[in-house]
C-alpha cells in the first residue's frame, strides 16, 4: 500500500540527515505513525503531507501525487500550547486508540483549520490555549461538526462545571494516563471504531 509515496518520504527524510523521531517532533505525531508511512501501512491526509512538505522543506505536490487520501482512520486531535504535554501525550493516545489518526496542535487557530478540511472524532482541549479558552474552541468545533467528541484537559478541577455546559464529552485532569484515556473513550456521546483495548 503507497510504497511509492514511503519510499519519497523516507528518502527526503534521510537526505536532510533527520531520524523518525526528530520528524516525528517536527511533526507533532509520534514516531510511529512516521514510521508506518514509511512501511507503507497508513497514508497521511493532506493536512498532514502539507506539514510535512514545510518540515521538509519539499515540494508539496511531489508529496500529495505520491499519496491517495485515506478516510478509513478515524481523526483524532489534541490541542495544548505547551510542546511537552503534546509530547507526553501523543504515544498515550495512540496506544489506547491505534487505528486513530492522532495530530497535535500549538495553536487553536490550526486546528480550526484542520477540523475543516477533516472529520474530527475525538479532540483533546485544554482549557487554557495561550489567550485562547478551550471553551470557545470548543464551540467552533461542534459548530465545524456538531458530532465531534470533545474531552477538556486541564490541572485546574474548578473549571469543569464551565466545561461541561459547552456540549464536551468528558473532563481530564493532568497529566494524561493511559487509565484516564480509556475511562473516558468509555463514554463517548459519539462512539467510534479506535482500536485498541476498549473497542
Amino acid at each position: 500500500m503507497s510504497m511509492s509515496f514511503a519510499m519519497i518520504l523516507r528518502k527526503m527524510r534521510t537526505e536532510r540527515g533527520l531520524s523518525q523521531q526528530d520528524l516525528s517532533e517536527r511533526m507533532f505525531v509520534t514516531r510511529s505513525t512516521i514510521a508506518r508511512w514509511e512501511n507503507g501501512s497508513r497514508l497521511p491526509n493532506a493536512v498532514m503531507i502539507a506539514r510535512l512538505a514545510k518540515c521538509l522543506d519539499a515540494d508539496f505536490n511531489t508529496l500529495i501525487n505520491a499519496a491517495a487520501q485515506s478516510d478509513e482512520s478515524p481523526n483524532v486531535i489534541i490541542v495544548d500550547d505547551r510542546k511537552i504535554v503534546l509530547s507526553g501525550a501523543l504515544p498515550i493516545l495512540e496506544q489506547a486508540m491505534p487505528n486513530a489518526v492522532i495530530t497535535g496542535f500549538t495553536r487553536p487557530s490550526e486546528a480550526i483549520e484542520y477540523a475543516k478540511l477533516n472529520r474530527i472524532a475525538l479532540a483533546f482541549l485544554d482549557i487554557e490555549i495561550g489567550k485562547t479558552s478551550g471553551l470557545d474552541l470548543c464551540r467552533t468545533l461542534l459548530e465545524i461538526n456538531s458530532r465531534t467528541n470533545v474531552i477538556y484537559l486541564t490541572a485546574y478541577v474548578e473549571y469543569s462545571f464551565d466545561a461541561w455546559s459547552t456540549g464536551a464529552s468528558g473532563f481530564m485532569l493532568k497529566p494524561i494516563t493511559p487509565a484516564g484515556v480509556q475511562e473516558q473513550l468509555k463514554n463517548l456521546r459519539y462512539p467510534f471504531s479506535f482500536g485498541g483495548t476498549g473497542k
